[in-house]
């Protein structure tokens, strides 16, 4: 655990030794990044406020094709239990026997 402080203390003696024409640059160049850093945060946020409203529609459209599905197999089923279903095997009857 003493290497620890060690390395800040010398890490701090850097900066102090550091020629005073490159601190503004680095201060600059740190400020442009928080800038970046900012507006990409900015667009994450407006994407996910966009993101939940799509997924808000999807639960929708979830449930709508749930509502189809669930329809047509009445339907289908109906017809099936009507002779529907009967029609079709006599067919393959009619088929087997010229």
């Amino acid at each position: 655990m003493s290497g620890v402080p060690r390395q800040q203390s010398g890490s701090n003696s850097r900066l102090s030794s550091m020629p005073s024409s490159q601190k503004p640059r680095q201060l600059s160049h740190l400020h442009s990044q928080l800038a970046q850093l900012t507006a990409n945060i900015s667009d994450l946020e407006n994407l996910l406020r966009m993101t939940a409203v799509q997924a808000e529609s999807m639960r929708g459209l979830g449930g709508y094709c749930g509502g189809m599905f669930m329809a047509a197999s009445k339907v289908l089923g109906e017809e099936t239990v009507n002779g529907g279903g009967s029609g079709s095997n006599q067919s393959e009857g009619a088929r087997d026997h010229p």
